[in-house]
């Protein structure tokens, strides 16, 4: 932890200068002394301590300075370091002044100049009130800090980015914490403008977007060199599969990756059914395994960017990215899996990320701690979201619209969640409502059956609705079938005759698609079982046929 600061302010250069003399004489082997001129110049000292997240001890503050007065100094600072202990230096004129201070700002103690011998006058009053800050004090956390509010759609999304991606962080809501409040209102110029990002270095960002965060938190996003044997589009099951044999098979593989690693697998709370790990595993930590063992054999990856185009230039691929560059290749995959559907009902747009969220969101898993929530979705992903955060929730209503769960979820699935004490499973309802300012409040129900409606009180609602494929980049690139699938090898064959514009005097290839050298796996792909281990069957598989083209290449 930095040493905690005591912070001088006095507008007269010698006075400020004896202060410091005293101050370092008895204090700087424990304490950094700051000194500042003028009310201004310290409150903006104080302002960057805060953002650092570097503990204030001790402010002495002149009484008469220009612009701005010791009291009022006091009472900003007070704003922002509630715990710092305040000492006004006063002259004998200014005695009322200090002591009706003490009522306004809190002030620990007034001192009148001179103060010397400080060993008399100055020492034993500022060893009193540090003892007194040191019993209070409690050391700050020294990450990275998001300030936001739970209202902020915004704040969600970089809490989610920073957690999908395993960087710790600490949250700070500011309707909970003045102190924080004030201070990103100084910064952002409102506290509307969310989140504000706080880097251990003082540095901030203000209401970020994904890639505009990516890099100062050690990621990257551009790609090192011009040219690849293989670039994958996705690092899902499927992405990530393609990656590691790929690249353990001696092929210079880049993977451009969106959000973070794992795909929609990498929300799950926990995959059960996955070969190898009897006890269960989370999407997570199955991400990051992968990810690590994909770098261990070479395979670079690129993240917050995304993939927004294709194209084809004899013999090469050339994948366009959101920030307007282009990566070569003799080779592409396309791994990028699903996208949510969302659930288009009244109310909902200004909730999400206030009390609504599509998939797990396990970040949200604590602060819905004894509170009542709502499911919807009756498949895999909403049974494990539901046993997820029945650890955390009071109870959990799954909201189903179809028939029995049964129909459409694993059998060990359907055992846990009828066997869970806070788990209740509404079949044949669905959602048609939603209300809530500025958070989510309470839910619209309505019976297939009858039409009749009924309301339900939850704190948040999880949405697992199904999800459609992430095609849209290379629509008109490569065949896709009538729901936006990408279609591959014999799927592509129409009454025995190759897709328009194929050039090769050879049917494509196992997951290969319209255009040669370009291939498709994992959910993305028309045919696919949408399960984790099929998409790293596919993944592996994949690569295989990609040694069977760069021969021809």
């Amino acid at each position: 932890m930095a040493k905690p600061v005591i912070l001088t302010v006095d507008d007269d250069a010698e006075v400020l200068a004896a202060i410091d003399r005293d101050l370092r004489h008895q204090y700087g082997q424990r304490f950094l002394i700051v000194n500042a001129i003028s009310g201004e110049e310290a409150l903006e000292a104080a302002r960057a301590l805060k953002s650092r997240g570097t503990p204030l001890a001790l402010v002495l503050a002149d009484q008469r300075m220009p612009g701005m007065t010791g009291t009022e100094l006091l009472g900003e600072i007070a704003r922002l370091h509630p715990g710092a202990r305040k000492v006004l230096l006063t002259a004998y004129a200014d005695t009322e002044a200090a002591i009706a201070s003490i009522n306004v700002v809190g002030l620990n103690h007034y001192l009148m100049k001179p103060w010397h011998p400080p060993e008399e006058r100055l020492y034993p009053v500022l060893d009193d009130l540090l003892d007194v800050w040191k019993k209070e004090f409690k050391p700050p956390y020294e990450g990275i800090r998001v300030a936001g509010a739970p209202w902020s759609a915004q704040s969600y999304a970089a809490r989610e980015f920073l957690s999908r991606n395993q960087v710790p962080y600490q949250w700070i809501d500011i309707d909970q914490d003045p102190a924080m409040r004030a201070l990103v209102t100084s910064l952002a110029g409102d506290a509307m403008t969310l989140p504000v990002v706080l880097f251990p270095d003082g540095s901030h960002l203000i209401a970020p977007t994904n890639l505009e965060l990516a890099p100062r938190i050690g990621m990257r996003t551009s790609a090192e060199k011009p040219f690849y044997d293989l670039v994958v589009v996705g690092a899902g099951p499927a992405g990530l599969a393609v990656a590691v044999y790929g690249a353990s098979e001696g092929l210079q593989t880049l993977v451009i990756e969106q959000k973070a690693p794992g795909g929609q697998a990498g929300t799950s709370s926990m995959i059960e059914n996955y070969l190898g790990f009897p006890g269960g595993v989370t999407g997570e930590d199955l991400a990051r395994r992968a990810t690590a063992q994909a770098r261990k054999f070479g395979a670079e990856l690129l993240e917050a960017q995304e993939a927004t185009g294709l194209r084809r230039h004899d013999p090469y691929r050339l994948v366009m990215l959101s920030d307007g560059r282009e990566v070569a290749c003799y080779v592409v995959v396309l791994a990028s899996g699903m996208s949510v559907r969302t659930l288009d009902i009244p109310g909902m747009q200004p909730l999400i990320g206030a009390g609504v969220y599509y998939g797990a969101a396990q970040t949200e898993g604590a602060r819905y701690r004894g509170k009542d929530i709502g499911i919807v979705g009756g498949a895999n992903s909403a049974g494990q979201g539901a046993l997820f955060f029945s650890r955390h929730a009071r109870k959990v209503t799954m909201v189903v619209r179809g028939g029995s769960i049964r129909d459409s979820m694993s059998h060990y699935l359907v055992t846990r969640i009828r066997a869970a004490p806070n788990i209740e499973v509404l079949e044949r309802v669905e959602v048609c409502a939603v209300h809530g300012s500025p958070t989510l409040e309470r839910l619209m129900l309505r019976r297939a059956e009858d039409g009749r409606t009924s309301s339900l009180d939850v704190s948040a609602l999880f949405i697992f609705v199904g999800a459609a494929p992430r095609s849209e980049t290379v629509a008109g690139v490569v065949e896709l079938d009538e729901r936006g699938f990408v279609l591959t090898g014999g799927d592509l064959l129409r009454n025995g005759q190759r897709p328009a514009g194929w050039t090769l005097d050879r049917d494509p290839l196992p997951f290969e698609t319209s255009v040669p050298g370009v291939f498709a796996a994992g959910d993305v792909r028309a045919g696919s079982n949408r399960r984790v281990a099929a998409a790293v069957g596919e993944g592996s598989a994949a690569v295989h046929m990609i040694h069977r083209y760069l021969q021809t290449v």
